[in-house]
């Protein structure tokens, strides 16, 4: 690359595996080892946005989805996090959840931040890299969808009241990109207008550059929720969000020739690397899946390439060489280009 700037941005997209003596023994000081350790491991292989893995997070407890839910609803005020027999029962009914045993909270009350402090975290882990720090969050409705609702009207007051929690929470959040993550909307695309004007309040709070994430979920591997991109394109282009990263590794090729009905302000981020395999991927399998891209998209379409979702189901082995694969993938890809130009 001869130093100069890419045209195409390297990425992670949050969680990375929780290191084994983290788990073994947990402190405070051995968190923010393990911060350092994933962002120097991105560091290293040439990331150019890199990520704290989502270890502040980090509860050797958690239940489920690598605290993506409990970390942002157990402090809220106006939430209860014990439950009776029949609110489990009735959890466990709702469309979509079965890949969780119990829900993350009930609603009882008007809720608030209560103790939950986003902008602590984001400033731990700002701190311990040089490198432009990316700091991601749930969405709101990926936490409304995981809560038993005894207090507002129905699941979608409880989504704009998540929004505004989660908005007042990033006001303070001082990273150089702030990516909100919404896994259970593609599946439920008949959702997208009332979730839609709860994440612009979070997207519009964000004082740096706002982003948001979106896949077909990852628990053990698997895909949680079934659909297609081409059917949430209307919520893709009403967000006031300056690029968009997707899972697209996984996802059958002809989809992303639905991408090219983004407003072209949004910039895309294309999920090059398969999260929900073991196999890692070469650079020229890379270079090519972003070629494929652009042919289908429009040329200059990209402007980010990433896994399609977070590595904490992985083996950190596995994780490293593939985090390694992005950056030589991209330059392998920008090489052809210029080769190509000249």
């Amino acid at each position: 690359m001869s130093g100069s700037m890419p045209g195409i941005k390297t990425t992670t997209v949050g969680s990375y595996p929780v290191p084994d003596w983290l788990s073994a023994k947990p402190s405070e000081s051995g968190l923010i080892d393990g911060i350092r350790v994933v962002l120097h491991t991105q560091e290293m292989a040439g990331i150019d946005v890199v990520c704290d893995g989502e270890l502040n997070r980090f509860d050797v407890n958690h239940p489920e989805t690598n605290g993506m839910i409990e970390y942002f609803v157990r402090p809220l005020a106006g939430v209860r996090t014990d439950f009776s027999f029949e609110e489990i029962v009735a959890f466990r009914n709702q469309p979509g959840m079965r890949f969780r045993t119990r829900p993350a909270g009930v609603v009882e009350g008007p809720i608030d931040s209560g103790a939950l402090d986003l902008p602590s975290a984001c400033l731990r882990s700002r701190a311990l890299t040089r490198k432009p720090f990316k700091f991601t969050l749930t969405g709101p409705h990926m936490l409304a969808k995981t809560l038993v609702n005894r207090h507002y009207a129905d699941v979608a007051a409880l989504c704009d009241a998540l929004g505004d929690v989660l908005a007042a929470q990033v006001r303070y959040c001082e990273a150089d990109i702030v990516q909100v993550d919404e896994a259970n909307l593609p599946g439920n695309p008949d959702e997208w207008e009332w979730a839609a004007k709860a994440i612009n309040k979070v997207l519009d709070a964000v004082q740096g550059t706002p982003a948001v994430h979106l896949c077909f979920g990852n628990y053990g591997g698997q895909s949680i929720q079934k659909g297609s991109w081409d059917k949430l394109m209307n919520y893709l282009n009403s967000l006031h969000a300056d690029h968009i990263v997707m899972e697209n590794a996984h996802r059958p090729v002809e989809e992303l020739t639905a991408f090219r009905s983004l407003r072209p302000e949004i910039g895309m981020g294309l999920g090059v690397i398969d999260i929900k395999s073991t196999e890692i991927e070469t650079p020229d399998a890379i270079a090519r899946a972003i070629e494929r891209a652009e042919q289908a998209m429009g040329q200059g379409r990209i402007r980010y390439i990433h896994p399609d979702c977070g590595f904490w189901m992985l083996k950190r082995s596995i994780a490293d060489a593939k985090i390694a694969a992005l950056t030589k993938g991209r330059d392998l890809f920008e090489g052809r280009q210029s080769e190509t130009a000249a």
